[in-house]
């Protein structure tokens, strides 16, 4: 890293950077795109605002935008720029300025007056923004949140397929995409649904060695309920309890208040105001615990968080690491608690086979020129549907690879079908085997649910981590049932190393996960994860290396 761009970044925010931040800021400042995986609290952020410091031979010539998923985190970053005197100036473009403040941050994007603009994915979706951010120049474009953009990410969100043409649009700057979660399946979709080219691919710190991994297993709902408010009742410091409906968010909040908690509920269905109270209240110490869908947790900035409850069993092991990531972020001691019934599996797979209805398909596919293209953004219009459900719409037809999403808009594949039942036909073969994959994600929640072994052997084996030896800091280790279970401990690594391509004749294309002493997790593009006995890989040549 370049001594001048380092000392400036000492001077403006007072931060020494640790060598894995150093090696990404190099890759964009080279202009290479680059994907960090490190956790919650370890500085993402910091790499495109030390990259955008200045034109003056050290830094990126252009603005840096940065798409981010809530407007809360975009004002937090731009809080933050205003707090260091020297840093330079950053705005947020997003639908709840008002029309004279837009106005201004645009004014002062056009002036010259800014280097960093903060948007949601839907703002740079849209042609006017992207002409007039096209017209002062881009340096960088950084997604935050970015497990957001891949299809078997945990927080699906239909403008962030989007983005990839987006911002071949704004010239094609480096592309610098962020996350704190993300197996090895996860980060190869993000870097192809944003047209990452040869990309620096950085996964760090995965291991938090800090948090106490336990699962509690209940028979009846009843029973996990008030096991759940006891536990939290006696637990101390702040914590957040993770629920799978709005309606349990406002149910334990009250039955928690009861038990001497300073609890409130969180859901994106809460009025705005609602929400920031709740937030602003969690970072002021005066709530202590936040019960909360998966809304609520992405930039919280709380490093003093003790303990992450999960009421119900989360959708992904993906999911579940991201949320639990938000304890202990001080370094101190920190607490994982899931409380797992095998039947609330059940409303996982119901959230998992929701799709767009075919109806709206056809109306999507019809909305289409036989010849010519049509921008996303008048999709809605002309299908007479409301913006998401033409979005989940036109991202399925373009996963099918029925459409296209181009320079020009969206378009029909050449070659492809030419009437709407055909195309809802294939997208629907598509959507089965996206099913079959989110299945098995739940079927690996499952797994890590139920073993016997070490829970942080398999938690790191499913990022294509490794740990040799049980933690000892989780409720199986404590209970002396890891010692003699399988774990991820790299048992075959000579013969299978994580993250090797291999082929297998039914399920295709797939990558090793990771390697026990009688069996090995790949995740497979077609047919998701799939754990296989060694002993029938080796004898009946189920594995070729590719």
């Amino acid at each position: 890293m370049h001594d001048a761009l380092r000392s400036r970044a000492a001077e403006v925010f007072g931060w020494q950077l640790r060598p894995d931040q150093q090696t990404v800021i190099d890759a964009v400042l080279d202009g290479r795109d680059a994907l960090a995986v490190m956790p919650t609290g370890s500085g993402k952020s910091a790499i495109h605002q030390v990259a955008g410091l200045g034109p003056d031979g050290t830094g990126l010539d252009g603005l840096v935008v940065v798409v981010s998923p809530l407007v809360a985190l975009q004002e937090d970053q731009v809080v933050g720029l205003a707090e260091h005197p020297d840093a330079p100036r950053g705005v947020t473009v997003n639908a709840t300025k008002r029309s004279r403040d837009l106005s201004a941050a645009w004014d002062a994007v056009e002036a010259g007056e800014v280097r960093y603009v903060f948007l949601a994915p839907e703002q740079l979706t849209k042609p006017d923004v992207q002409e007039r951010l096209c017209a002062v120049g881009v340096g960088l474009v950084t997604v935050d949140e970015a497990h957001c953009v891949s299809s078997w990410g945990h927080d699906f969100r239909p403008d962030y397929l989007a983005l990839g043409e987006a911002i071949e649009r704004l010239g094609r700057p480096p592309v610098l995409a962020l996350t704190a979660t993300g197996s090895a399946p996860v980060r190869d979709d993000v870097v192809e649904r944003l047209g990452m080219r040869d990309p620096l691919v950085l996964a760090t710190g995965f291991d938090r060695p800090e948090l106490r991994l336990e699962v509690r297993r209940h028979e009846d709902d009843e029973g996990k309920r008030e096991a759940v408010v006891a536990q939290v009742a006696q637990l101390a410091g702040a914590g957040i309890v993770y629920v799978a409906t709005r309606a349990e968010t406002l149910v334990y909040a009250d039955e928690l208040v009861e038990h001497g908690r300073r609890a409130q509920p969180y859901h994106a269905g809460l009025r705005v105001a609602d929400r920031e109270a709740t937030l602003h209240g969690f970072h002021d110490g005066s709530v202590d615990v936040v019960v909360a869908t998966s809304a609520f947790g992405m930039g919280i900035d709380k490093p003093d968080v003790r303990f992450v409850v999960h009421a119900d069993v989360p959708e992904s092991i993906d999911a579940y690491y991201q949320e639990v990531g938000r304890a202990g972020r001080d370094g101190d001691v920190g607490l994982a608690t899931l409380h797992y019934r095998a039947e609330d599996l059940g409303l996982r797979r119901f959230f998992a086979s929701g799709g767009p209805r075919p109806a709206s398909l056809r109306t999507v596919f019809d909305a289409v020129p036989h010849d010519g293209a049509i921008a996303r953004s008048a999709l809605p219009d002309a299908s007479g549907l409301v913006a998401r459900t033409a979005g989940r719409a036109v991202n399925a037809l373009v996963e099918a690879g029925v459409l296209a999403d181009g320079q020009d808009g969206i378009a029909r594949v050449p070659g492809g079908p030419t009437d709407a039942q055909a195309a809802v036909r294939v997208a629907k073969d598509r959507a089965r085997e996206r099913e079959q994959v989110e299945e098995s994600r739940i079927a690996m929640m499952r797994q890590f649910a139920e073993t016997s072994g070490c829970r942080r052997q398999f938690l790191l084996g499913y990022f294509g981590d490794e740990l040799a030896d049980p933690c000892g800091n989780c409720d199986t280790c404590s209970a002396g049932t890891s010692a003699e279970a399988h774990g991820a401990d790299g048992s075959n690594d000579a013969a299978w190393p994580p993250d090797a391509a291999v082929e297998h004749a039914e399920w295709g294309h797939g990558t090793v996960m990771s390697t026990e002493d009688d069996r090995l997790t790949v995740f497979f593009e077609s047919a998701g994860y799939r754990t296989l006995a060694l002993a029938d890989v080796e004898d009946r040549h189920l594995l070729e290396r590719v």
